[in-house]
């Protein structure tokens, strides 16, 4: 079976104290934080996750318009 993986784009920076902090570009008003750059990501994929498969009220997304 194959898989099948699917890339989503995310800001991030260090802060002061060494924190990791971060959003999903699609997702921009939900930011967290990680101890490290990997604990980050881990972090941002459970966020995609808990929005990906429940359509919640409340959260903004990021969409594209394509104008020809």
């Amino acid at each position: 079976m194959t898989s099948v993986y699917i890339a989503k784009s995310f800001n991030y920076w260090r802060e002061s104290d060494g924190q990791f902090l971060g959003y999903l570009n699609a997702y921009p008003d939900h930011w967290t934080q990680g101890e490290d750059l990997e604990d980050l990501k881990v972090k941002l994929l459970d966020l995609y996750h808990e929005f990906f498969k429940q359509d919640l009220p409340g959260i903004r997304k990021v969409g594209e318009l394509v104008v020809a």
